[in-house]
């Protein structure tokens, strides 16, 4: 593993400090125990891990880093290492396997460093076993508040990009996906929404316990815990959909919604099968700036509860496939999040109002020349992830795409995309190779055509039709 001296570039250059190369964390198990008047959190953390082998260097390691935020204080680690393929695949028994003792641990900078006893070789299995408590606050940078947050009564958990230190110990990267197991505690009265389907809930001594697995593989940023005193729904669909919502905005979460069950099965015949098991619409009793999306939840605010919102949801809908079940390897690729969930906004008025998506292009093209060409859509540089210009430029490209490959060739690629990619990581390399060769057969260069859109920061000389 690294030497001493050794300089190592991040992981991810967008998120230099966080995430580590050393470890792949296969299996969360997050217990947490929070009052949500005084915002105390008390939690255990199990992590099922595997060091990684690295040919290039030593292949051994006695030191472990994690990502967590440092108003949340360890109180206690222990370290296991089981043998067999398998055996880091989930802690269902943490105490399970040889126990390694723990030379010390410490916090600093937003880090967890764990030094065992004796070093652990590349490729060995391993469960690590934090106990922490403390007020978790959200990390507040240049994308803004992220992380766990304190509503007017209840919590949300927003933690894209860099959020899920902020309330758990992690290996923070996108490109770190693993299963999770969630156990929430609180107060009787709240109810709690988890990635994943809820698999028990139990009370006692005025306060309940919901727990949730989220088997489809999941990256940190995606793992949410939403608390409130809301209200379930059930909404129409063959996929089992529901919605909490405070009681005094059940009616106008349903309008709000009432769409959503024919979204599905438009994104479904258009970019194949929904990739999870269920979707939890969560409305916050609060005003948000904007919708949250996360595995198989998405979050709103009261605020987006009108017609001017149903475009945020089908937004949220098609990140299910564009980002939570395939998830950009590294955040410089945020476009085939942000750009293809944009397009999928199109897709739907399209389909649903008859809007002529010629003419949005043609308005589309017009905004954008008269923004800064100074953005490389495929690397915008991590003060412009989130810029409107990723979404809509992103978009854009997409529409030029299916219009020269036609109907047939594009939404097969976005299928084949889906599939290919379900529940993994992907680049933007990976998507130009297979648009190359699905709208080849259509006589369509498509790295010729999006080269310019992705590469370049100028605007390509196009017609959208």
């Amino acid at each position: 593993m690294q030497q001493a001296g050794e300089q190592r570039s991040a992981p991810d250059p967008y998120t230099p400090t966080h995430g580590s190369d050393e470890v792949n964390i296969h299996h969360y198990d997050l217990r947490l125990d929070y009052s949500v008047r005084s915002n105390r959190l008390a939690a255990v953390a199990h992590l099922a891990g595997t060091v990684r082998n690295h040919p290039d260097r030593t292949d051994r390691t006695d030191r472990i880093v994690l990502d967590l935020d440092r108003r949340l204080r360890v109180e206690e680690v222990r370290l296991v290492c089981r043998q067999g393929a398998d055996a880091g695949f989930a802690p269902a028994d943490p105490t399970a396997g040889d126990p390694v003792a723990v030379r010390s641990f410490r916090q600093r900078r937003a880090k967890l460093e764990v030094l065992s006893e004796r070093p652990l070789a590349g490729g060995e299995n391993f469960v690590l076993s934090i106990r922490y408590r403390g007020k978790p606050r959200p990390d507040a940078g240049q994308w803004g508040d992220i992380g766990w947050e304190e509503l007017t009564d209840g919590v949300l958990v927003a933690g894209q990009p860099t959020g899920a230190p902020s309330w758990f110990p992690c290996n923070d990267l996108p490109s770190e996906k693993a299963r999770y197991r969630l156990s929430v505690t609180v107060e009787e009265g709240y109810r709690v929404a988890g990635n994943g389907a809820l698999v028990s809930r139990t009370a006692g001594k005025g306060r309940e316990t919901w727990v949730f697995e989220q088997t489809e593989p999941m990256a940190t940023y995606l793992a949410t815990v939403q608390i409130g005193r809301y209200r379930n729904m059930d909404l129409p669909g063959r996929v089992p959909q529901s919605v909490l919502v405070p009681p005094s905005l059940a009616g106008a979460a349903r309008t709000a919604l009432g769409r959503q069950e024919a979204m599905m099965d438009l994104f479904t015949a258009r970019f194949g099968p929904y990739p999870f098991e269920t979707y939890t619409v969560v409305v916050a009793d609060d005003r948000l700036e904007i919708p949250l999306e996360a595995q198989s939840v998405s979050v709103f605010g009261r605020n987006h509860l009108d017609t001017a919102g149903e475009p945020l949801v089908a937004h949220e809908l098609a990140h299910q496939w564009f980002g939570n079940s395939v998830t950009a390897r590294s955040w410089k690729d945020i476009w085939l999040h942000e750009g293809f969930a944009t397009y999928a906004e199109w897709v739907w008025a399209e389909a649903a109002d008859g809007e002529d998506t010629d003419e949005r292009a043609h308005r589309e093209l017009a905004w954008l020349r008269g923004q800064r060409q100074d953005l490389k859509l495929a690397d915008p540089g991590p003060a412009a992830m989130f810029d409107e210009r990723v979404y809509r430029r992103g978009a854009l490209a997409l529409h030029l795409l299916r219009r020269a490959a036609g109907d047939g060739a594009f939404f097969y690629l976005l299928q084949e995309w889906t599939s290919r990619y379900r529940h993994s990581c992907a680049d933007t390399g990976n998507f130009l190779d297979l648009a190359e060769r699905i709208c080849g057969s259509a006589g369509v260069s498509a790295a010729g055509l999006l080269t310019p859109w992705l590469y370049e920061p100028a605007l390509p000389a196009a017609r959208p039709a």
